[in-house]
């Protein structure tokens, strides 16, 4: 329609307009907490200082530190598209010491996941001096991710890490790193590069000595000591069974690219394999280990990921693939142990491992407490290159005169450099969810091929009904359940919400898969309308879907909605994304919980782990799905009206009809299972979820009426074919209606 083009134009343009910066709500949140509360020790509270503002907390007239506004130094918008406020406090020397959540819109914190679980994974970053982090000692912390409410807990400490970090240098919060060299007179440390030449053979001892070979031990009782104080009650009454002294895993670590280190481990044949693969500036990771507890896992096998071990540096993070890996059966080094897991890594060139800079090698430590359930607990092994693989050159003592001033008390933190942390969160989010991505990436163009090439599908029907029950199924259990992929109209409401108030791509990218379905969703609305998500990518339309089957298949009776009914029963779901979209233009927090007319958080996003009403709710319209197919769908789903109104402008029309379909034949109409083909025989596109039944139907030649009667047509001109010339020789055969030969005919004569 022309007037949605028009307004969606004006609603682009409106949101490439440069708003105003919002002004500071610092003053505003301060009064809701004491200061105590924020900075334990703390007494009373300054007024906020400079841009971006500080509040300063004392004790007595000593300065204990500052509380801040995450929202006025870093971005920190959340999955509602709007940001996410809390007061961070740190003392001088850049130690957090208390984070407060004061304001939010998250709609799956408002109703779904208590807050106390969103503050309490926060509270791991109480105590982490931040200072190393500015300096690029060492990574950004990591906290603990709750389920179902990953972007959310990313974002909140990524905020919280970012502006702290731009904060301590900038020089509001204690010494920047830039400002204590210039204030020595000192030139920054001159980079580091590799020494050159071919590299010695050393033995493994003298390589676990200087550090070429980093070791991290753990024993039963130190890992179960860890569970014990993680706070995690049921992970500690769970203890690994065995001596507390007995080895739970020693692992070692090694950059092999390095030519001594490689040499020695791998040997010249080994280590002249390994230049062979590598790129330029390609690094390679040698770890092994021993013990009750596998740094591989058995997720490399399932999956081709090595989820147990990640590599960290400077903030980005990698988990090794299985194409990364190359199993080795012994280490070269003269005394190395003999180790039953050796495994050869290369670092992939996207990911840049910097040879002269520190990095570390997460370990994921998980322990079973439930049927569905595991804790899990990280402990690092820190890696730094001794210094006698490096060339450094000597550094020049800069002149007094020109060293550069320190930032002032006032001065934004925004002007202080980053350096990795310049890495927007949603990059290192696609990064660390690139295997996700690539099968959801695959999936919909396996999906696209099935829909260009649906004719040829439609004409095997086995064929057809196993591709779509098996979709269904992935699109449940690996979509849905697994990877929380659920589309929902508070994704409709954000968006257009944001386009007024201050439209900005990085909430919408940091979750990944939400992002690629909903491009797709988009361009699919051109070619076949809503059908394409309604039909095949949605994972509460599988869910019910597939329970229907089931239900039919145990010959539970369907119920047929009388037409009239049904029809007057369609406009509710447009009646009810109305509504939502109304009081979303007053209140996007409120929209956000009357949105729970969706069972989608409950089903898939927290599979039924929620209060009695909302899963009571859920179940009571899975339950009616099996007497009327696809009940909430038909009638309820403000997504699927959402979809509906920009599925009008789809350019093509696929789905094929009959001049017979509607007056008589009525079959597709009857077997319709969302009861979409009007009793006139056309389609509404409106209702249509394209499952392709009526397209299977539409080449049956042996139930659809069309088509049986265009095959008796060609029979019977087969059988006239039979019939002899006069004068000719042969049996004449009479041809009945069906196009058979009479089995009662009298013989024919035969010709003269």
């Amino acid at each position: 329609m022309p007037w949605c083009l028009v307004l969606l134009l004006a609603a682009l343009l409106w949101s490439a307009c440069a708003l105003p910066a919002a002004a500071s709500r610092l003053a505003e949140f301060l009064p809701r907490v004491t200061p105590a509360e924020i900075f334990p020790g703390a007494d009373r509270l300054g007024a906020p200082q400079g841009e971006p503002p500080l509040a300063p907390a004392y004790a007595g007239d000593r300065l204990l530190g500052h509380v801040w506004l995450n929202a006025d130094v870093t971005d920190a918008t959340g999955y509602s598209g709007k940001p996410i406020h809390m007061l961070v406090a740190a003392d001088t020397e850049g130690v957090i010491r208390g984070i407060r959540l004061v304001d939010h819109k998250e709609p799956i914190v408002l109703i779904g996941i208590p807050e106390r679980r969103i503050v309490d994974s926060m509270n791991r970053l109480v105590g982490t001096a931040m200072a190393p982090v500015a300096r690029g000692e060492a990574r950004p912390p990591q906290t603990d991710i709750v389920s179902g409410a990953t972007v959310t807990v990313l974002v909140m400490a990524d905020s919280v890490v970012r502006s702290t970090v731009r904060l301590l240098r900038a020089g509001r919060l204690g010494t920047a790193p830039a400002a204590a060299a210039a204030a020595t007179g000192a030139a920054a440390p001159a980079p580091a590069t590799l020494a050159p030449g071919p590299g010695e053979i050393r033995d493994w001892e003298s390589l676990l000595g200087d550090g070429s070979v980093r070791r991290l031990h753990l024993s039963i009782g130190e890992v179960n000591e860890a569970f014990a104080r993680s706070g995690n009650q049921a992970a500690a009454d769970a203890p690994e069974p065995g001596d507390p002294d007995e080895t739970f895993i020693d692992l070692y670590a090694a950059l092999v690219s390095v030519p001594t280190i490689g040499r020695s481990l791998l040997g010249d044949a080994g280590y002249e394999q390994l230049t062979g693969r590598l790129r330029p500036g390609q690094g390679a990771i040698l770890v092994a280990g021993e013990g009750i507890y596998s740094f591989k896992g058995s997720g490399y096998v399932r999956g081709g990921i090595f989820d147990r071990i990640e590599l960290i540096q400077d903030g980005r993070t990698l988990r090794f693939r299985d194409h990364d890996h190359v199993r080795l059966g012994d280490i070269a080094a003269d005394g190395a142990p003999r180790l039953p897991e050796i495994a050869l890594f290369t670092v992939p060139e996207g990911f840049d491992l910097d040879p002269t800079e520190p990095w570390q090698l997460q370990l994921l430590v998980q322990r079973a407490i439930g049927a569905r359930e595991k804790a899990f607990l990280s402990f690092e092994l820190s890696y730094r290159l001794p210094e006698s693989y490096l060339s450094r050159p000597t550094p020049a003592v800069a002149p007094a005169a020109a060293a550069p001033a320190a930032p002032p008390p006032g001065a934004g933190a925004e002007t202080a450099s980053e350096g990795p942390l310049e890495v927007p969160l949603w990059q290192r989010i696609w990064w660390s969810k690139s295997w996700d991505i690539g099968i959801t990436a695959v999936a919909l163009l396996i999906l696209t091929g099935i829909f260009f090439f649906q004719d040829q599908l439609v004409r095997r029907p086995a064929l057809y009904r196993w591709v779509r029950r098996g979709f269904l199924l992935w699109t449940l259990v690996w979509l849905g359940w697994y990877a929380g992929a659920q589309l929902s109209v508070v994704n409709v409401l954000t968006f257009t919400n944001s386009l007024v108030t201050g439209f900005s791509w990085d909430f919408f990218l940091n979750a990944p898969l939400i992002f690629i379905l909903w491009a797709g969703v988009a361009a699919a609305l051109i070619f076949w309308g809503r059908g394409v998500f309604c039909g095949w990518l949605c994972p509460f339309g599988a869910l019910q879907e597939l329970l229907a089957t089931v239900a039919q298949k145990l010959r539970v009776p369907q119920i047929t909605m009388p037409w009239g009914l049904h029809e007057r029963l369609w406009p509710v779901k447009y009646i009810v994304f109305l509504g939502l979209f109304g009081v979303s233009l007053h209140s996007i927090a409120l929209a956000e919980q009357l949105a729970e007319v969706e069972p989608f958080k409950t089903a898939i996003i927290l599979k039924f782990m929620r209060e009695w009403p909302f899963t009571l709710y859920a179940v009571g319209l899975l339950a009616a799905g099996l007497f009327v197919e696809r009940f909430f769908c038909r009638y309820l789903c403000p997504l699927g009206a959402a979809l509906a109104i920009p599925g009008r402008m789809r350019t093509f029309e696929w789905l094929k009809r009959w001049q017979e379909c509607g007056s008589p034949c009525q079959r597709c109409a009857r077997e319709c299972p969302v009861q979409s083909i009007h009793p006139e025989g056309n389609i509404n596109p409106n209702e249509c979820i394209y499952c392709m039944h009526c397209q299977e139907l539409y080449r049956a030649e042996d139930r659809c009426p069309h088509n049986i009667q265009l095959r008796l047509k060609r029979e019977r001109q087969v059988a006239m074919s039979a019939v002899p010339l006069p004068g000719g020789k042969g049996p004449k055969t009479t041809i009945t209606r069906t196009g058979k030969p009479a089995a009662d005919a009298p013989a024919a004569t035969p010709g003269p």
